[in-house]
């Protein structure tokens, strides 16, 4: 149904994204004071996995995946783990800015960047990664997974996994993230996300972009339209709370200003006369007992 396109009798058998590989590669972990960010990893996957190049897709209806159908997310095609819901991260100006797919265990978050020709950039952005997590004090390893070298981290919010691949002309980077031993090996959590990432077609596009550009998300239009329908219900929400809250504001200044006009007047006002004594027809009460 789908799959990369047969290769012709000619053509010669890739030598891999990174181009290191080793026929007696072994399972290597460690923190990185003790293992060297440039040592060679091999993938172990097979060449028929994904990710997949959107022109090497046989099928007519790329979003036709192996279990079910793939979300067409622009420049990646994605499929939903089962059980698994979508959230959205929305840019300042409410262009979609990133798209997670949630599960009972964790977050997986595929994103497609553009790169160079020659294959790389994933070994350059683990690095640097591994670099900027370290001085965050967070505990960092490298594991060998089915594409090379994986990137592992704790941090205080989140335990992370980083899974990369090189691709023509393209990156595709898979972010797992979850509580607290989530992310570990053999873990379901990283299963469901490898799962995603072998079912996943990245979509270049033969737009020019600058190295490391992510490439753009695009929202399927029912999905699109919902979410602007909610954002826009959110901005009128904002705007009536916020002009209640000048109402109201409005309302205690003024009545601060009556409240605090009341008091000078009190303090402004002439003392009274005590009222004059009874008297009767004898004189006052007093003077009749003094009689």
């Amino acid at each position: 149904m789908f799959g990369r396109k047969k290769k012709a009798d000619g053509d010669e058998e890739p030598t891999g994204f990174f181009g290191d590989e080793n026929e007696n590669s072994d399972q290597v972990e460690g923190d990185l004071d003790s293992v060297n960010i440039d040592e060679d990893f091999d993938a172990e996957s097979d060449e028929t996995e994904g990710p997949y190049d959107f022109a090497d897709i046989d099928s007519e209806d790329p979003t036709a995946g192996r279990d079910g159908q793939r979300l067409d997310l622009g420049s990646v095609l994605v499929p939903m783990p089962p059980g698994g819901q979508l959230q959205v991260e929305m840019a300042p100006d409410g262009s979609p800015q990133a798209v997670h797919l949630v599960t009972e265990h964790g977050r997986v978050t595929v994103a497609a960047y553009a790169a160079p020709k020659s294959p790389g950039q994933w070994r350059e952005v683990v690095s640097e990664l591994a670099q900027s997590l370290r001085d965050d004090n967070s505990p960092v390893s490298i594991e060998n997974g089915p594409w090379g070298r994986e990137l592992v981290a704790e941090t205080a919010a989140m335990d992370l996994r980083f899974i990369g691949v090189d691709g023509p002309r393209w990156m595709v980077r898979c972010v797992v993230a979850g509580p607290s031993g989530s992310t570990a090996a053999g873990t379901q959590l990283v299963e469901i996300a490898r799962d995603i990432l072998r079912d996943t077609v990245v979509n270049r596009g033969t737009e020019p972009h600058p190295v490391r550009t992510p490439l753009p998300v695009v929202l399927p239009q029912a999905l699109a339209e919902q979410l602007a329908s909610a954002h826009e219900q959110q901005m009128i929400a904002q705007q009536q709370a916020a002009a209640q809250q000048q109402v109201d504001q409005q309302q205690a200044a003024a009545q601060q200003q009556v409240d605090q006009q009341q008091a000078a007047a009190q303090q402004e006002a002439p003392a009274q006369p005590a009222p004059p004594q009874r008297r009767g027809e004898s004189g006052s009460a007093m003077q009749q007992l003094g009689q």
